[in-house]
């Protein structure tokens, strides 16, 4: 049978190459848990033999079941009744069945709600697993961090009334945030909570494009201050679906079609509150975000890698002028380009995930009663985690997306006239690839987030950090042209820091960081070279293509040319 995650080389390698033992202790707590539940592993080798399990069971079911429906499911989509009530397609409805009877809808919630208490590493994999067989199906099993958000900030009532619930797959969710007037700039918001007389929460207003708005758990970003304007006003609810929210319409999208993305109406519907008031947008929403858009990132992966294997095949059968088209020297750079970036991708969002399971990790070990020169460490720990967390987390994303654009474009490219017809599903990847790139963030906001990390000189200490170790003979020349891409980089910061005002910055944000994410990736590459010959090959294809780029980069940056924000009615007049 098929599976999707054993047939994965590259997937294959990053779990025995990751450092997977040291989240397993981690998240297991020094296996504390086999005590109270018996099916949590009693050791390190036993943890990963489970994850191990658990992410082959989930491989043949994308597989086997999830991916013959994907087609079907992108024709028929959903359907919204009279009543506002949504019904998935058949293949959607059925796969949640399947995933909640595997117990896969716990992911990364703890043992006491019925979850598999597993890492984000292992949940970003399962993730971009699922992806490749269905993109729509995605933003359903990936909306777990909606669970996550309730266990680290809502009331232990709040918790017990609906965790296990989502764990087993009798509920899921919805990040409810967008309105019609408050899109990216989410300070904006105007859907209304309030009190009545006895102290309860109440919801009022539209929230337009939200994904799974159809589910039975709301987490709803709401104003609860009126007299503030700005994020201090925000607060987070949770509603339930009931007779006071209604689906008022379905999007028509370009992709993405077994994924309902709903219009809401709250008339008044009861809430209760998350966490503090105030706190919504600034602590609650922000830390779901992050963990959305490594989500996003994964499905991007999936979406690359489901259109490379259409390309990767058809190119190996199709004969042009007597000869298979992947032996024409043009089509075998592509094919080689896509399968690189993909690879690079996926280094850098597996790389971001491990960097946040270490927050969380040290997190817990403050939370449970570290102490003395260990808790010094630990905070030390943190704060060096959060700086690169907050920088790694919008560059997987952005990487990522703009990736999944590239690589479907490219295998329609591959395939030619078939590639633009529904025969082949890579018009369906390149649609559903799209949106990657816009929800959960565009690539500008991504940019823009991970800039600042960037210029504080972040990104240069993550490569440094990598890069900090004995080489292997082969291994040397490459890890000297990251070192030479380093000097570069911190040339173009300098420049554009040293410019009068925040304008240029943010003019050539985008190509700094777009050198400060090859150089990240190129310090992945090293590493994993150092333990293949394969990935040596892969290192230095990245470089090949990447140090050329880096130095154009710094050319332009430091240019000195503002002629986009200068002279823009002329340039922008066509």
């Amino acid at each position: 049978m098929a599976n999707y995650f054993l047939d994965n080389s590259d997937i294959q390698f990053l779990f025995e190459h990751m450092d997977l033992r040291r989240l397993c202790e981690l998240f297991e707590e020094g296996f504390r848990f086999n005590a109270e539940f018996d099916f949590a592993p009693e050791d390190a080798a036993d943890a990963l033999d489970n994850y191990r399990r658990i992410l082959t069971s989930l491989g043949e079911l994308a597989a086997d079941v999830i991916a013959p429906t994907a087609g079907e499911t992108d024709r028929v989509g959903n359907v919204l009744h009279d009543d506002g009530s949504v019904s998935y397609a058949p293949g959607i409805a059925d796969a949640m069945q399947r995933l909640a009877q595997a117990d896969l809808m716990g992911f990364i919630l703890p043992y006491r709600f019925g979850g598999l208490n597993a890492p984000l590493l292992a949940y970003t994999m399962a993730t971009e697993v699922v992806s490749r067989a269905d993109a729509s199906l995605m933003n359903l099993f990936g909306l777990q961090g909606i669970a996550e958000t309730i266990n680290a900030f809502a009331s232990e009532e709040i918790k017990a009334a609906v965790l296990p619930d989502m764990a087993a797959g009798r509920k899921n969710g919805a990040m409810v945030l967008t309105e019609p007037d408050a899109g990216s700039d989410l300070q904006a918001i105007k859907v209304r909570a309030f009190q009545d007389g006895a102290g309860n929460w109440f919801v009022q207003g539209v929230k337009r494009f939200i994904t799974n708005g159809c589910g039975e758990v709301l987490l709803v970003l709401a104003r609860s201050e009126p007299g503030i304007a700005d994020a201090r006003g925000l607060s987070l609810f949770l509603v339930e679906r009931g007779p006071r929210v209604r689906v008022r319409r379905l999007e028509d999208k370009l992709g993405i079609h077994g994924s309902p993305t709903c219009e809401l109406f709250f008339d008044d519907a009861p809430a209760q509150l998350v966490g503090a008031r105030q706190r919504g947008l600034v602590t609650y929403v922000m830390s779901l975000m992050n963990g959305a858009r490594i989500g996003i990132a994964a499905q991007a992966l999936g979406i690359g890698e489901a259109a490379y294997r259409v390309a990767r095949e058809y190119a190996a059968k199709r004969k042009q002028f007597g000869a298979a088209i992947d032996a024409i020297p043009a089509v075998r750079e592509l094919l080689v380009d896509m399968s690189v970036e993909l690879q690079a991708a996926r280094a850098l969002t597996y790389y971001a995930s491990f960097c946040v399971d270490l927050e969380t990790g040290a997190s817990r070990r403050l939370e449970g009663g570290a102490a003395g020169d260990e808790a010094r460490v630990l905070q030390q720990e943190l704060r060096r985690l959060k700086r690169a967390n907050a920088m790694l987390t919008p560059m997987s994303k952005y990487v990522a997306s703009e990736m999944s654009m590239r690589v479907a474009n490219s295998a329609v490219a591959v395939l030619g006239g078939s590639g633009y017809m529904k025969d082949y599903a890579v018009e369906r990847h390149l649609r559903d690839s799209r949106i990657t790139t816009i929800y959960e963030g565009t690539s500008q906001l991504q940019v823009v987030a991970a800039m600042g990390g960037v210029a504080a000189g972040t990104a240069r200490a993550v490569v440094a950090s990598l890069l900090d170790r004995e080489w292997p003979q082969a291994v040397r020349p490459l890890a000297a042209q990251v070192r030479e891409g380093l000097a570069l980089l911190e040339e173009a910061v300098a420049f554009a820091k040293a410019q009068p005002g925040a304008g240029y910055a943010a003019l050539y944000g985008r190509k700094i960081v777009d050198m400060a994410c090859a150089l990240v990736v190129a310090g992945l590459f090293c590493g994993q070279a150092a333990a293949s010959e394969r990935k040596l090959a892969v290192a230095g294809r990245w470089l090949a293509v990447k140090l050329p780029e880096l130095r154009m980069n710094r050319d332009l940056v430091c240019s000195g040319d503002e002629r986009p924000i200068a002279e823009f009615e002329a340039l922008a007049t066509s």
